[in-house]
């Protein structure tokens, strides 16, 4: 994820970007990534629990109760947002508090249970990173992120489905409704080889 934003960062000017925004701009993007991780981890506990590639996560696996997990994902996510508004500019903690809203509660809490089209729509937050790199260096929206964005965001159905395929007794199990558990493997396959992946 910093990767991504790291190259957003780099492209947004000719020359090299200034290095106070490049180490804010990170430190609070990764600040806010890691508390939306985290609340990840908490509203996926029960899921994470029955699902042998989530099982080992700390929250899922009472290694880490509940509350310690919710107070670091609030911590952290407040403490990268702050530090981007105040050291950055209020644009990418705008957007990426939107980001972190748009993984931790629309995606992670409502579209991953509700639908199998859910990493079609919730790919967007995930995506976001190149943008964020750009608009940290530059202070404003332009279409070259964006364009770095929809490339992300037309990779990341695919990517997910083809760990659906490879763990789909495991989404079974838990009960979340990917496209190869509700509709089948081999029709995916069908869907992977008519888009070239």
């Amino acid at each position: 994820m910093l990767v991504c934003t790291a190259v957003g960062m780099a492209l947004a000017t000719p020359g090299l970007p200034p290095l106070a925004n490049v180490v804010m701009g990170l430190l609070g993007i990764g600040l806010a990534s890691c508390g939306a991780a985290a609340f990840n981890h908490v509203i996926d506990r029960h899921l994470d629990a029955v699902m042998t590639r989530t099982s080992r996560r700390p929250v899922a696996s009472k290694r880490l109760p509940v509350v310690v997990a919710l107070g670091w994902a609030t911590l952290l996510s407040i403490a990268g947002v702050v530090l981007l508004a105040w050291q950055v500019n209020p644009l990418t903690a705008a957007l990426t508090f939107a980001s972190l809203i748009g993984y931790a509660l629309i995606y992670t809490a409502f579209l991953k249970r509700a639908t199998p089209q859910n990493i079609v729509i919730g790919g967007l937050a995930g995506a976001a990173p190149p943008l964020l790199g750009w608009v940290a260096v530059t202070g404003q929206i332009s279409p070259e992120p964006l364009l770095l964005m929809l490339i992300i965001f037309a990779w990341t159905p695919p990517h997910f489905w083809a760990l659906a395929i490879h763990k789909c007794d495991d989404y079974s199990r838990a009960g979340i409704p990917m496209l190869p558990v509700t509709h089948g493997v081999p029709l995916h396959g069908c869907k992977f080889g008519c888009m070239g992946g």
